[in-house]
């Protein structure tokens, strides 16, 4: 995690959790013409648009007289979604036995994507089980990962 985002999650975290909202993560995506940030919100009701739009409100504020971006940048706030990133140890230790996609920001062992399923978070690595074979991932190295859905229409 580099420094501007641990100064974009110092920022922000205080006004989403005194909402009553849980913050997810934060993504930074810097670009040419301008950064995206995206912070993604949950709460155990979900999230309405008008949840996103109150954090957005917020967060805006604290942005604005904080100034920790000194390039024209979006704001979007978001619910988690179903295919919902996981950030942290704890999100990789929650959604054990769920389908993942783990895009690496550096290769393990040549490798730069590993999908299969989360087996959890032990000694600072992500497991996952692809095709039964078990995989070790440091946090550190990873750049995105996220749920896969796993939708059954069969059900109706």
């Amino acid at each position: 995690m580099g420094h501007r985002h641990e100064r974009l999650q110092a920022l922000i975290e205080p006004s989403v959790t005194a909402l009553g909202y849980e913050l997810v993560g934060i993504e930074y995506l810097p670009g040419r013409r301008g950064a995206l940030v995206r912070v993604y919100i949950d709460s155990p009701n979900g999230i309405t648009l008008e949840d996103c739009e109150r954090v957005s409100h917020q967060i805006s504020g604290v942005l604005e007289v904080e100034n920790p971006i000194r390039q024209a940048y979006t704001l979007e706030v978001s619910s988690p979604g179903v295919e919902r990133p996981l950030f942290t140890a704890a999100h990789f230790q929650r959604f054990a036995g769920e389908r993942v996609r783990v895009k690496l920001a550096v290769p393990v062992d040549g490798r730069r994507n590993v999908t299969g399923v989360l087996k959890g978070f032990t000694n600072g690595e992500v497991v996952v089980v692809e095709e039964g074979a078990e995989i070790r991932l440091p946090l550190e190295a990873i750049g995105k990962a996220q749920l896969i859905p796993e939708l059954d229409f069969r059900k109706r």
